[in-house]
């Protein structure tokens, strides 16, 4: 994880310190010197998050930001996600080294724009407003952040978008949930995908479901296989719900 980026806070919220109880083990915590750095990266984080999402929504655009540990299969999920939605939609991807993922949605067809973070964790706003000017939003209904393959550190910086999506796999295991909880507590929906996976994996979905309604009794689970046609047409279908509100929100204003 970063040294200086703040994602070593757990559960960090610069407007609300209620956690400190459990963060008494990390010595610098109690430096407030660190504190008052880490606040002031989060501070203009924020600011750049909110000029983000005008520029999105001066383009009528909603922004989704993907999270997940590596593997979990966002790429995947977009992949296959045109073939259940006629909604138009482009990725700003994240990774720390190649531009393998934007070239596997570009070969689908799918507007991507890489962002190679080196050594850094996790996406911030300032990475994804150099993106925006480098991937075309007109005609578009909604852009994804796919953001670095990390459980900690993407959940503590905002990056404009609208919503947070969490991925979670069948193969990692339903106790991801309660180790890594300030990812699930920021998800608005949790996708637990690789489903297809189910018999051979020692996964329960209802008590993975339980641990995250328990973090977040607002958030939506779906269940999901690229492989399975009904699972993907939920998922697309949650899409375009928050797509249609996001738009008629906009028009009221």
């Amino acid at each position: 994880m970063c040294k200086d980026c703040g994602c070593s806070i757990a559960g960090h919220d610069h407007s609300h310190d209620h956690h400190h109880h459990e963060l008494s083990t990390n010595p610098q915590l109690n430096d407030k010197k660190t504190l008052s750095v880490i606040h002031k990266i989060l501070d203009k984080n924020d600011v750049e998050a909110a000029h983000n999402r005008e520029h999105f929504e001066e383009h009528g655009v909603m922004a989704f930001n993907l999270m997940s540990s590596p593997g979990s299969g966002k790429t995947t999920l977009l992949e296959h996600l045109g073939d259940y939605t006629n909604k138009k939609f482009c990725v700003i991807e994240g990774d720390l080294e190649t531009s393998r993922d934007a070239d596997r949605l570009k070969a689908k067809g799918i507007s991507a724009v890489q962002i190679q973070t080196g050594s850094a964790c996790h996406l911030d706003a300032f990475m994804v407003h150099g993106a925006l000017h480098q991937q075309p939003l007109d005609n578009m209904d909604i852009c994804f952040v796919e953001n670095v393959g990390n459980l900690v550190c993407p959940a503590s910086y905002d990056v404009g978008a609208h919503k947070n999506v969490v991925l979670v796999s069948v193969p990692e295991g339903e106790d991801k949930i309660e180790k890594y909880p300030v990812m699930f507590r920021k998800a608005d929906v949790v996708l637990i995908t690789k489903c297809d996976l189910l018999p051979y994996f020692d996964f329960d979905t209802e008590v993975a479901k339980s641990h995250v309604l328990k973090l977040n009794p607002n958030a939506k689970v779906i269940c999901v296989s690229v492989k399975e046609k009904e699972s993907m047409l939920e998922v697309a279908h949650w899409f375009e719900n928050e797509l249609a509100t996001f738009n008629t929100t906009a028009e009221a204003v």
